[in-house]
């Protein structure tokens, strides 16, 4: 395969002690801290503290399932693949079945939703989000994965039903993409979760190439 052939797009969130996270809780901003440097020996060392669902990350069910499945589990065939890429900038709330209708969304589709989120300052705020009839409409069709360019795929929705239904149907969560420069059109993604022991969700650095 020639690489020199294929256009990357990065699009994952740079992580820094002040950027942007879920509803803007301070609990949830990353720690990166200088253990070692050169000033003190031979070799340079750091570590980063941070929630797995800050920045770019995936999601499995146990994080709103009791019981629910872990990364561990994940084949990397749900999240190296083929993706279609969606504008719905258009959508100044929330994107809802009706909104998704209308995008030709097939059984085994794995689709990222490109929204006003990466363009306007309001991720820790009033970011557009998934409902809870746009997760039953991708259910029903039965697709592979879905990522949007939100910090979270829902807000505001007691008992959390988007998620829900998504992880019960085992449909992949991407959260936290960055879609601005990415036009609507098929790709093919990169989205490899670090494969951490027990846990709920994981960073990520996803790759679109076209």
């Amino acid at each position: 395969m020639n690489m020199n052939s294929f256009q990357i797009y990065d699009i994952s969130m740079k992580i820094t002690e002040d950027m942007p996270v879920y509803n803007g809780k301070k609990e949830k901003l990353p720690k990166i801290i200088v253990e070692r440097d050169f000033s003190s020996g031979s070799a340079y060392e750091s570590r980063v503290e941070m929630n797995m669902h800050t920045g770019t990350h995936l999601d499995r069910s146990l994080h709103m399932i009791p019981g629910g499945t872990k990364v561990e589990s994940l084949r990397l065939e749900q999240v190296i693949t083929k993706c279609r890429v969606l504008d719905l900038s258009s959508c100044v709330d929330k994107i809802t079945a009706e909104d998704l209708n209308d995008k030709n969304i097939t059984e085994g589709d794995f689709i990222l939703l490109k929204t006003r989120n990466s363009f306007e300052d309001i991720l820790e705020g009033k970011f557009i989000y998934v409902d809870a009839s746009g997760a039953e409409y991708l259910m029903e069709k039965k697709i592979e994965g879905v990522g949007i360019d939100s910090l979270g795929i829902e807000r505001n929705q007691p008992e959390h039903p988007t998620h829900i239904r998504l992880l019960e149907a085992d449909i992949v969560i991407l959260e936290g993409l960055r879609l601005k420069e990415i036009e609507e059109g098929e790709y093919f993604l990169f989205a490899a979760p670090i494969n951490i022991a027990e846990a709920e969700a994981a960073p990520v650095r996803a790759v679109l190439l076209r």
